[in-house]
């Protein structure tokens, strides 16, 4: 009996314990605290989809899955942790310089950017001496960008005013960017001497998030695609490129890690009702911010019913601003000539 009893004991004692441990374990965040959600309004087969991506997305690559030769990181969550922000872990080192009195991205050396690991038997990228303009560029957050690219090229053609016409003391301007050979412009894309409108990266040198992806798989990751067929070159590897033969993924994976992209909510607004939050919004707008980080703008007719004719608050009119030579870092990226 006593046997018993304590075999019974100590199996009460158990579900007890597992009962405590519920306790223990956090509540699921509420939605507006968190970024990697799908926006609203998706379809049961644009949902999957989402979800399809975003498996894609955390993908870990390895040696034998094509990662490298050089690169930066093993996946699109190293810089995008949560999809948020990057971290000084790890910053995207780009370079290039002046030559014969155009920029040049130095493919020859390497560039435009800066591998910093190695697979076994190769040799990690270094900035070459004849670079003259060097940029360090923190990945930024990936949510919402499907509703900023939904945004027509109208709408910034519009807001476009280089030369400060209206006197308003802004004079944004639109980046002009040579689309890759592998490129097809959408409907509704507007050409000016066969340059596209950017709108992706610090200065806008990415057209659409296609182009944003595949360039990050290759210079990310050294992961060639259906789009981008070839590995990174590095001169400093005495191999040319891996083992693994090219392409390394499908277009279709690279094409899942968009529709992810394009599908994901943009940040809540939070502590609307907070007295700090309303009078820091009050010096936002009556110190002439909102002029530039624009609050509201309208999308216009997209793939996707969820984000088609929308009034979206991204807090950008998507355009370039000439910050003053102090912030000059001598990197070029289409029009953007610093």
């Amino acid at each position: 009996m006593r046997i018993k009893n304590s075999k019974w004991l100590l199996i009460t004692g158990a579900f007890l314990s597992i009962l405590a441990c519920k306790g223990l374990f956090p509540p699921l965040p509420d939605a507006e605290t968190v970024l990697n959600e799908p926006i609203p309004n998706l379809n049961p087969a644009e949902l999957a989809a989402h979800f399809e991506g975003d498996e894609e997305f955390a993908r870990i690559f390895g040696q034998y899955d094509g990662l490298g030769p050089v690169f930066v990181a093993q996946s699109c969550q190293t810089c995008h942790s949560s999809d948020g922000k990057g971290h000084p872990f790890t910053v995207l080192t780009r370079f290039g310089a002046i030559v014969d009195g155009q920029f040049s991205h130095l493919d020859s050396l390497g560039g435009p950017q800066l591998q910093l690991f190695a697979l076994p038997g190769f040799t990690a990228e270094q900035i070459p001496s004849a670079a003259t303009g060097v940029t360090r560029l923190l990945a930024p957050a990936v949510t919402g960008l499907g509703y900023l690219e939904a945004v027509s090229d109208s709408v910034l053609l519009s807001l476009a005013d280089p030369n400060d016409a209206d006197g308003d003391g802004i004079s944004g301007t639109i980046n002009w960017v040579n689309p890759p050979q592998w490129w097809i412009p959408a409907a509704g894309k507007t050409t000016q001497g066969g340059k596209y409108i950017g709108r992706f990266g610090k200065k806008a040198g990415a057209i659409d998030l296609l182009m944003q992806t595949v360039n990050a798989y290759v210079q990310d990751m050294g992961i060639s695609s259906g789009y981008h067929i070839a590995d990174i070159f590095n001169p400093l590897s005495p191999h040319a490129t891996d083992a693994i033969s090219d392409p390394e993924i499908p277009s279709s994976t690279v094409e899942k890690v968009v529709f992810y992209l394009r599908t994901l909510k943009a940040p809540d607004r939070r502590e609307e009702g907070n007295a700090a939050v309303a009078l820091g919004e009050m010096l936002f707008n009556s110190n002439g911010c909102v002029k530039c980080h624009l609050p509201n703008l309208r999308t216009g007719n997209s793939l996707f019913t969820a984000l088609s004719n929308l009034e979206i608050h991204p807090y950008t009119d998507l355009l370039m601003h000439d910050m003053g030579s102090e912030m000059n870092d001598g990197y070029a990226e289409g029009t953007a000539e610093s």
